[in-house]
């Protein structure tokens, strides 16, 4: 038997690959998309050969048993809330939510329907990361001493660059990935940011550039580089790295390291193909499989997105106030 998912905005760059995850697996039926731009809906559902609904709620009251909320970030709460009320399972792109009292509102509107609420982490499910949590949690490199992250991509444009709508510019959009990854990779929680940010790559009114510094419960500390400084022929739209240190060595992680080098004479440019594992296609197969009835494996809850997003947030406070800020 299918799982029926229907898809809640088109907003999110991230929307089409979800959609294209859908289509090809063998479980999942892509029942129709709905959109607060009509004209969007009625795009993508002729592109993805589906339904397109007139209305948020007339995709509820359909048939969908699960939805994926790839709205601009700041409707994420609203959506959310919509869904878990239908009493639809619920995929929610990152960042969770732009403000805490929306994430707190969500995980409450979730748990009150006894709907599944996940955060759209994909990186998670990189076998690159997953084989450096297998080294670090077999003792290879000893005590951890500090963490060192990188999500330096192209800056999206449209509504990526309006705080309203996004909730931030590049430290709330490339943030929470590895404040996830390292959650996840030590066990322990982020207690202190301190940040800096800057618009010194497109200087508009939103931050292009943002640097981290993070201490865990235990005292180890994390770096992290979060932002949007690849220029637009940059041969990839990014990357997403760990550096693990520990008294006895080191552990590298580049997720995308993987990748073919096209000269692409009609563009203009050199690009760099990746060819590994489909992250996003993992995700949402265990989506799909945990609607179906499976225990979840690696799906981050929406616990996890609020943590995340709260550590981009308290970095937005700790820019304001020019000081670190305790979680």
């Amino acid at each position: 038997m299918s799982i029926k998912v229907g898809i809640m905005s088109f907003a999110h760059l991230h929307a089409d690959s979800y959609a294209h995850c859908l289509k090809s697996h063998p479980n999942a039926e892509l029942v129709g998309i709905a959109d607060h731009d009509p004209a969007r809906a009625q795009a993508k559902a002729q592109q993805f050969e589906t339904k397109a609904f007139d209305s948020y709620e007339s995709l509820l009251a359909s048939e969908a048993q699960a939805v994926i909320v790839c709205s601009e970030n700041v409707h994420h709460a609203r959506l959310v809330q919509m869904a878990a009320a239908a009493g639809k399972h619920i995929l929610c792109e990152k960042p969770l939510m732009t403000r805490l009292e929306d994430g707190r509102a969500m995980l409450a509107a979730a748990q009150g329907a006894g709907v599944y609420l996940f955060t759209a982490f994909p990186c998670r499910f990189s076998p690159a990361f997953q084989q450096m949590k297998r080294m670090l949690d077999a003792d290879a490199i000893g005590e951890l001493l500090a963490l060192r992250g990188t999500n330096r991509g192209s800056n999206p444009g449209g509504w990526f660059n309006d705080p309203e709508l996004a909730g931030g510019g590049a430290m709330i959009d490339h943030t929470v990935h590895v404040a996830d990854l390292i959650r996840l990779l030590t066990g322990l929680e982020i207690e202190e940011v301190y940040a800096e940010t800057g618009n010194n790559m497109f200087h508009g009114a939103f931050d292009d550039t943002a640097m981290l510094t993070m201490t865990l419960q235990n005292g180890v500390f994390a770096t992290l580089d979060s932002s949007w400084s690849r220029p637009k022929t940059f041969p990839t739209w990014g990357d997403v790295t760990l550096a693990a240190v520990g008294t006895r060595g080191i552990i590298e992680m580049d997720m995308f390291a993987q990748y073919l080098v096209h000269y692409d004479d009609r563009a203009g440019r050199i690009k760099q193909v990746f060819w590994g594992d489909n992250i996003d296609y993992l995700m949402v197969d265990e989506f799909v499989r945990v609607v179906a009835g499976a225990e979840r494996q690696t799906l981050a809850t929406g616990e996890d997105g609020y943590k995340a997003a709260a550590v981009a947030l308290a970095g937005y406070e700790s820019v304001r106030r020019g000081e670190p800020l305790r979680l």
